[in-house]
């Protein structure tokens, strides 16, 4: 980072919701650095069977790094639990200088799919609780000599591509940047910034990796700390010129001086997933790359080769590579509906046995559907389509469980490298 960025937290206090891992704590360790005081707000009080992390080891973390730190138990649904954690923070470092609403919850279903009670648990942290937690911080934002608010929320493109897939999720997302439009405007004349971050390229957390989205999707994404970085440089900005922006990680640190980007890669080379929310130019160089690391040569001539089509054939060669042990870290079903010029319902069976793939429906409940044209199928699986690509461009809808259905893109990469 450029030299002029370091230093100029210190002693300023910023209130963090979902703190505890991610890129919430990536923000919180990069504001340590200047000796910030870190307020994390978060509800991972004891470890999750699955995720790493809780607010004590997050402040740890900070406080090693050289701030100081008061980690507290909030869920942001509750108004009486964030007033609380508001008014212990005021206690404990005088006011709060930045709050960055990063807390969010995620459910890609589409409508039919999405039961209320999730839809409920979106809204409630993603648009209320950024709305909460704002307006609870404000009054002690007014008497910061450079407050800011910083929502993880991305641009407001009402696009119907980026609605169709998940209204529930993208209404809820878009609330929080909604929130951005509105009090930006609101609390100018308070000299209070309002601003929204968004990563430009997938970024890789815990919480992607529990999900199943090892090997090809981590090498497809960035690390936390652009997102971190990009934080630091808008909230020490002057908070009465620079408000209202709705910025992408890279754009900003472009703007900062940022030239190379490599070391945020999590494999440096290997072509980039872009994030949901943004349109992408096509010959934009942040995606471009070398797409022969994930291009299988022999596996293309291998299918071609089977009586059948080439989706017969893909499916015989997957059944060749089914073994008790794919069964048992996998433990879905899947079904794929097919259009195109070979359009068929077919089945693969990873929950029982050695595993089964063909022709038809699942004999039983599929975990996860996947419906799409058989030609993006079929480049999917030949490695020329990602499968995340597809599904945010709307090319793949998928309807059931999504972190099954993310174990599903690393199995087919553990299939392809052993052909």
């Amino acid at each position: 980072m450029p030299t002029k960025m370091k230093g100029q937290l210190a002693g300023k206090t910023l209130f963090i919701t979902g703190a505890s891992r991610g890129i919430g704590q990536a923000i919180a360790e990069r504001a340590a650095r200047d000796g910030a005081n870190i307020v994390i707000a978060a509800k991972t009080a004891t470890p999750h069977p699955k995720l790493p992390g809780t607010i004590y080891t997050a402040a740890e973390a900070i406080e090693k790094l050289g701030g100081q730190c008061l980690p507290c138990v909030v869920d942001i649904r509750d108004e009486a639990a964030v007033q609380a954690a508001v008014d212990e923070t005021v206690s404990k470092f005088g006011g709060i200088d930045i709050l960055v609403n990063n807390a969010s919850a995620i459910n890609l279903s589409g409508t039919e799919g999405l039961d209320m009670k999730r839809y409920d648990l979106m809204h409630s942290i993603n648009t209320r609780g950024t709305y909460l937690c704002s307006k609870l911080c404000i009054p002690h934002l007014k008497k910061s000599s450079n407050p800011h608010i910083l929502n993880l929320s991305p641009p407001l493109l009402m696009d119907a591509k980026w609605f169709k897939n998940h209204v529930g999720y993208t209404m809820a997302k878009m609330g929080m940047s909604m929130c951005v439009l509105g009090m930006a405007e609101e609390l100018k004349d308070a000299g209070i910034a309002v601003n929204a971050l968004w990563p430009k390229t997938a970024i890789y957390t815990a919480a992607m990796e529990m999900l199943g989205g090892g090997g090809e999707i981590k090498k497809s994404c960035r690390t936390a700390d652009i997102c971190s970085d990009s934080a630091y440089a808008i909230i020490t900005k002057n908070s009465r010129s620079f408000t209202g922006n709705f910025c992408v990680d890279e754009d900003i640190l472009r703007k900062e001086g940022v030239t190379d980007f490599t070391k945020y890669a999590c494999e440096p080379g290997h072509p980039l997933q872009p994030d949901f929310f943004l349109d992408v130019e096509p010959n934009d160089p942040t995606f471009q790359g070398d797409v022969s690391q994930i291009y299988n040569e022999s596996l293309k001539q291998g299918v071609e080769s089977v009586d059948g089509g080439q989706v017969a054939g893909m499916f015989e060669l997957i059944k060749g590579q089914l073994n008790e042990k794919i069964v048992q870290t996998t433990g879905a079903v899947f079904q794929f509906e097919l259009s195109g010029s070979e359009s068929g319902t077919w089945h693969l069976d990873l929950k029982s046995g050695v595993g089964a793939a063909g022709t038809g429906a699942s004999q039983g409940a599929a975990d996860v559907v996947f419906k799409m044209d058989s030609k993006d199928f079929i480049k999917m699986f030949k490695g020329e389509l990602k499968a995340t690509s597809a599904f945010m461009t709307g090319k793949l809808k998928i309807k059931g469980d999504i972190g099954k259905a993310m174990k599903l893109e690393k199995l087919m990469g553990n299939v392809k490298s052993k052909m």
